[in-house]
């Protein structure tokens, strides 16, 4: 099956964007580990005393010497805890651009899934960028925070073009599925599947279901029939047959007659004379 030259630019340009968001993630993800190590050092020097604490004790500093840790109550967690949220974040954006696991991110992260296109993931780098860049920071996690940033933006600027649509178009392992449909299969109704995704037609296995919530039927009485011509079927009952012998066609169809005496078969009875007594 051909390709045209769009679709193969299409498919270039969209995994490259797939490729930079994976890249970006994959740096944030290492300049907070980076900064994470250093605000821990930071923070132990100034605990024993090997920095400066002259400035920090009369209330000017607003962070602790050399690190991201503001000076408030807790900060220090707070921090870390914000850097560890960082780290988690790009791992499960990450393994989102990957596309695995897909069943799990549809269940649980479904703006994450194959359902959704590239727009929430956008966002959420953007939301992460700007919790970088909104403080002080060295030349690494300062480059690649905007780095992500801008991804960010490239990513929603795609979502909103392409959509939902934006997974299948940039999917390597898609021409498996398009190979299913180089010959059309004849489904349920006479329709082809190529007809069906014209028409928007699902068409369903009539395979019966052993589960619990397939037993509470209405089974074969009136109530299942009202049931079943409310919804637009129409239940008719079968021909009657006979066989051969017995008066049936070739097919077995029982003639149209009527029951009871006919004109011919009166006449034939009045017709036998009477036999004289004795």
């Amino acid at each position: 099956m051909k390709t045209s030259p769009t679709t193969a630019f299409l498919f270039v340009a969209l995994n490259v964007v797939r490729a930079l968001s994976i890249v970006a993630l994959l740096l944030v993800f290492s300049s907070s580990i980076v900064v994470l190590v250093d605000d821990i050092e930071a923070v132990n020097q100034f605990v024993h005393g090997a920095t400066n604490t002259t400035s920090f004790n009369s209330g000017n500093a607003d962070y602790i010497p050399n690190s991201t840790v503001p000076n408030q109550s807790a900060g220090v967690f707070w921090a870390v805890l914000n850097r560890l949220f960082i780290i988690a974040q790009t791992v499960i954006l990450v393994l989102s651009e990957i596309g695995w696991p897909a069943a799990f991110f549809d269940r649980f992260f479904p703006v994450l899934g194959r359902d959704f296109g590239v727009g929430a993931l956008g966002v959420m780098q953007c939301l992460i960028g700007a919790s970088v860049l909104s403080h002080y920071v060295r030349v690494f996690p300062l480059v690649t925070a905007f780095l992500l940033f801008s991804v960010g933006c490239l990513n929603i600027l795609v979502g909103l073009m392409f959509r939902e649509k934006v997974k299948d178009k940039r999917n390597i392992l898609g021409w498996r599925e398009r190979r299913k449909d180089v010959l059309p299969t004849v489904a349920l109704g006479g329709l082809t599947s190529r007809d069906r995704d014209e028409k928007g037609i699902a068409c369903t296995s009539p395979v019966p279901s052993h589960s619990a919530s397939s037993r509470s039927g209405m089974g074969f009485g009136r109530q299942a029939e009202k049931a079943a011509e409310m919804k637009g079927f129409l239940l008719t009952k079968p021909v009657a047959s006979l066989p051969k012998h017995q008066g049936g066609d070739q097919n077995g169809v029982l003639p149209y007659m009527t029951v009871g005496r006919t004109p011919s078969s009166t006449a034939s009875v009045a017709s036998i004379p009477e036999r004289a007594p004795g």
